[in-house]
């Protein structure tokens, strides 16, 4: 999971990274993802770790104990920012979630393509990571997993796309209303397990929520992302027997 500004991937799990360490790291070649954990002892926890994210998702246990989420998103102006592995969406203050109990503010999201969860081994086009943060600091992420369905543009990404920026380092203010709940599927049944960051530092004790129900975007928005990051994807990782709830 692999600070600056949820599933719960930087922060993003590409931009708490970012904020928390220095060395270099990108996804693929001599730093690629094979020796994150050799770059930095900040990144110890990319090799060692016991709890890393992203993993793939089989043998649920039902949990009917579990509530579902609730999600208190609005609207508002964004700022969209390449930071050289992916595009950070940073929200003003204001939307949250309610999970567990607890509640974890929405700090930005940002895109995996193609997506960093499997579900019984099966990848989908890209995927959402809304990053989420706790006020004593502990970190939610909400994954919404998105597939290619021609002539179904999504219309949060209608709204983002258009301000994309291309070079690592840009940014672009969209000053039109945004809300993260479009990304939201109507079915909101999920799966939970503890996991990490997805990028560097690697850190361990995030909560991630996934939804099992997919969402669509367009063949063109799938290749106007993938023109800037063709893969921006960490691998599946161990379980290491963790335990994975559904609250179906």
């Amino acid at each position: 999971m692999r600070f600056p500004a949820l599933v719960v991937l930087a922060l993003s799990v590409a931009s708490v990274a970012a904020a928390q360490t220095t060395a270099h790291w990108e996804y693929e070649g001599k730093n690629g993802v094979l020796n994150w954990g050799k770059l930095d002892p900040a990144y110890r926890a990319c090799s060692q770790g016991h709890q890393q994210s992203p993993i793939d998702i089989r043998g649920a246990h039902l949990n009917k104990a579990l509530a579902p989420i609730e999600f208190h998103y609005i609207a508002g102006g964004v700022t969209e920012t390449n930071n050289g592995h992916t595009v950070q969406v940073d929200v003003h203050p204001g939307s949250y979630i309610v999970a567990g109990g607890v509640r974890y503010d929405l700090i930005q999201f940002h895109f995996h393509h193609p997506a960093e969860e499997a579900v019984k081994g099966k990848l989908t086009d890209m995927v959402v990571h809304l990053v989420h943060k706790s006020a004593d600091g502990k970190l939610a992420v909400v994954a919404v997993r998105l597939m290619e369905d021609v002539g179904a543009p999504n219309a949060v990404l209608a709204a983002l796309w258009p301000h994309l920026p291309k070079t690592a380092g840009a940014s672009e203010k969209v000053t039109e209303m945004v809300s993260p709940g479009g990304f939201l599927p109507a079915d909101r049944g999920y799966w939970t397990y503890m996991g990490s960051l997805t990028t560097p530092p690697c850190t361990e004790g995030v909560r991630w929520f996934v939804f099992e129900q997919e969402m669509s975007l367009s063949r063109d928005q799938l290749r106007t992302f993938a023109a800037i990051f063709k893969m921006n994807s960490r691998p599946l990782q161990e379980t290491h027997g963790r335990r994975i709830e559904a609250n179906e």
